[in-house]
């Protein structure tokens, strides 16, 4: 089986890494995975057409021509493509609905399993303590034991406040590259600790057991139509 992986940043994609042979327990021959990196999450076409910048690398933005590619080149083979994004403050329900609306409008559709982070990336690093505190063993404790697993509280800012000299106010301060450079480092460090059976993570949850149902009965792409 092989999975095509898209992810809306970098730090996802270190985090994915680390994670997928924990959740697929392969030795390499069995599946196969390419993880592709965009650089935001941008926003759905209000008409779906295949519009979008491919320069660009915004993820929703060319989310609609992505996948009709996909549907033509994986037609023919065990594959699927996972979709991987934060929810942020969206509706989960109704954002859900308009990516399986953007897949509806591919002619042939790849398999394609969406997964959303509530509310962030960082919630499925929180989601085991333990990994965070092996990563971080000066972690404050007190910062974790506050966190609400899964809700949308400003999840990144919580870690940040966990784990990261001056906490999110400085990396605010400092701006984004060094906001995107932290959570780069976070998910390098933490993912290779977790233990992906006892993450206390919802939606993690939710994607690891997507990919083992894909992984363990291999779709085959319909042929066009």
């Amino acid at each position: 089986m092989h999975f095509e992986v898209l992810v809306e940043d970098r730090s996802g994609t270190l985090a994915l890494e680390a994670i997928l042979p924990k959740i697929l327990g392969t030795n390499g021959s069995e599946h196969s995975w390419r993880l592709l990196p965009y650089r935001g999450l941008g926003r759905l076409p209000r008409n779906l057409t295949a519009g979008g910048d491919p320069a660009k690398r915004i993820l929703l933005d060319n989310l609609l021509r992505l996948l009709r590619g996909y549907g033509r080149s994986l037609r023919h083979m065990p594959a699927a493509v996972i979709v991987v994004v934060d929810l942020d403050n969206r509706d989960c329900i109704a954002f859900k609905q308009e990516l399986l609306d953007v897949l509806d409008a591919c002619r042939p559709a790849p398999v394609t399993l969406f997964r959303i982070a509530i509310e962030e990336g960082e919630a499925w690093l929180l989601g085991d303590r333990d990994a965070v505190v092996a990563a971080y063993p000066e972690a404050k404790t007190a910062v974790l034991d506050r966190y609400d697993q899964d809700s949308i509280c400003g999840t990144w800012e919580v870690l940040a406040d966990a784990v990261h000299p001056g906490g999110a106010a400085r990396l605010k301060r400092l701006g984004y590259p060094a906001a995107g450079a932290a959570k780069c480092d976070w998910a390098e460090k933490i993912a290779p600790h977790m233990d992906v059976e006892r993450n206390r993570s919802g939606s993690f949850r939710v994607f690891r057991d997507g990919v083992r149902r894909l992984a363990e009965d291999p779709p085959h792409n319909p042929p066009p139509h």
